[in-house]
């Protein structure tokens, strides 16, 4: 069976990391089909960077498209559009997703479809979302991007995905999260409203309800990215956009079953303490749990063609962004 994988990477001022990036992924042992790069606004040359890395006459040739927005509308707004671009082949079969500090191992892409391979022959395909093993500069296991088994997953799922050396998990990061296109097209987009952070578990999580997911360490990327730590680590300003967004999954979002929601509260409730605890500006993380606690009990995210209206989304993108909204 023919497999077709378009690779979808959202790039801000981060030049000398995209270069590594797109090497990566111009050197895997499986050739990505297609190549989506997303520009969010970048003045450090990012996208004249990437402009020429992707010139026709380079060696993506016609498998790659630009696409430089005139707004940063974040990791949100880029993976939203990057995705929507890349249902543009109807016959893409995977999305395989990450940021301009994620450099691909020669493996990761061969590495997953192995393992989906491996899957379908156990039995129902019913594989939604594939994540791989996140490192960092030394080797180690991020634990950014490290994600816990599921919980409540049956024995059954478990030994399955054991059998096919992987893991099965019920939200992954978009730092190389793999999601099946037919799935993509029944339940929409990522949230552009988001901007920064959750919009990632928020997705996959919708993805997987009712869906497998698996964790694949066969397939291993490194993220470079300035310390190796986690997310719950002091997080300064962008704590608003934590507690805001975990307040529209938890009111808005169709992700979660009840009985997750209520583990994931409190789960979240224990988070943000460790996370007030551990500031050396509690005053601007209390600050920050006000205005998100009042934003995100205040409205809901707005539809995608609303927040991305102006930010210079290609108008066959945004016709299928349109259409995902409604």
């Amino acid at each position: 069976m023919s497999v077709r994988v378009t690779a979808v990477m959202v790039a801000y001022n981060r030049r000398e990391l995209l270069g590594e990036a797109l090497a990566g992924l111009a050197a895997q042992s499986r050739p990505v089909d297609r190549l989506i790069v997303v520009d969010n606004a970048s003045d450090d040359g990012s996208g004249e960077f990437a402009e020429e890395s992707l010139a026709a006459d380079g060696p993506w040739g016609e498998r790659a498209r630009l696409i430089r927005l005139s707004e940063n509308t974040g990791g949100a707004g880029g993976f939203a559009v990057g995705i929507a671009a890349a249902l543009a082949d109807p016959e893409v079969d995977w999305i395989w997703v990450m940021d301009d500090d994620t450099v691909p191992g020669p493996e990761a892409l061969a590495g997953a479809l192995a393992a989906h391979e491996r899957y379908r022959a156990t039995g129902q395909d019913d594989l939604a979302v594939m994540g791989s093993r996140v490192v960092w500069t030394d080797g180690d296991d991020h634990p950014m991007n490290t994600p816990k088994a599921k919980i409540g997953a049956t024995r059954a799922e478990r030994d399955r995905a054991a059998s096919v050396d992987a893991m099965a998990i019920r939200s992954i990061s978009f730092v190389s999260a793999f999601l099946r296109a037919p799935r993509v097209r029944e339940l929409g987009l990522p949230i552009a409203d988001y901007f920064l952070w959750n919009d990632d578990f928020e997705y996959s999580a919708r993805l997987l309800n009712g869906a497998r997911g698996l964790y694949v360490p066969g397939s291993v990327v490194t993220h470079k990215t300035k310390i190796r730590g986690s997310s719950d680590q002091d997080p300064g300003a962008r704590f608003f956009f934590e507690v805001r967004n975990k307040l529209w999954v938890f009111r808005c979002s169709r992700s979660l079953k009840l009985g997750e929601k209520l583990l994931y509260i409190g789960a979240t409730a224990r988070r943000w303490v460790r996370t007030m605890r551990a500031s050396q500006d509690r005053a601007q993380l209390r600050d920050c749990l006000r205005r998100g606690w009042r934003e995100g009990w205040g409205r809901a995210p707005l539809p995608n063609e609303q927040v991305l209206a102006g930010a210079g989304v290609p108008d066959d993108v945004m016709a299928r962004i349109r259409s995902s909204d409604g």
